[in-house]
């Protein structure tokens, strides 16, 4: 299991960080993210603490642990600078709260992130197929959620990603330790939003696919 898009109690989550990774690892996870709900006033908060816990939960938990921020509710006309802000910041990966069905995101907040090469573009509600289009070119993976409301439109988001060839990966979005999730159970959800098994085996492969890309970005950061 690959989970790039949980919650601490650097933000809304109820579990420390090095709780949550060893729930994570004990259910068979082999990478997790922190990705806790950021703007300008407390990102840089958030990515160094994060940062002094990382690197010793991987090594003694023998799990990826990566750490960065979800840009939440972030003015659409601001998601660029605030995204270019959490990468000076040190942040490992970016993901920004998407256009959920269950919440009041601003219009255009889906296409500013995507336009701002976000990693994730998290539960992005009913995007329209332009914005897809878009985040094909711009390497931007539209997130299949396993939370509760977020999920409402998982089989839209599947569909115009697969219409616009945009890649596609499952989270959950954790917030508390019951919202972990085995990759038994994330087939479920995967099904659950339409998909064959030939594409159920691209989202973990899509997923196989950042986990190298965060990999390789981190090595490089390591050599500058």
């Amino acid at each position: 299991m690959i989970d790039l898009h949980t919650h601490t109690l650097f933000s809304d989550g109820e579990l420390i960080p090095s709780e949550l990774a060893r729930r994570a690892k004990d259910i068979g996870y082999r990478a997790i993210a922190f990705t806790d709900h950021a703007d300008f006033s407390n990102m840089e908060f958030i990515i160094t603490g994060l940062s002094k816990v990382a690197e010793g939960l991987e090594k003694y938990f023998n799990l990826y642990v990566f750490y960065g921020v979800e840009l939440t509710h972030v003015p659409p006309a601001l998601i660029s600078e605030a995204t270019k802000k959490s990468r000076q910041l040190g942040a490992q990966i970016v993901v920004v709260h998407g256009e959920s069905p269950v919440e009041p995101v601003a219009k255009g907040t889906n296409r500013e992130a995507i336009k701002a090469k976000c990693d994730i573009l998290a539960h992005p509600g009913l995007i329209t197929e332009k914005d897809a289009q878009l985040a094909a070119e711009n390497d931007v993976v539209l997130e299949i959620s396993a939370r509760g409301g977020h999920s409402f439109t998982n089989g839209h988001v599947f569909r115009i990603a697969k219409q616009a060839n945009a890649k596609y990966m499952l989270d959950t979005d954790t917030h508390s330790p019951g919202n972990l999730i085995t990759k038994e159970f994330a087939k479920v959800v995967l099904k659950g939003s339409s998909m064959n098994d030939d594409e159920v085996a691209q989202a973990f492969l899509n997923a196989e696919n950042m986990l190298e890309k965060l990999l390789k970005r981190r090595y490089d950061a390591k050599k500058a």
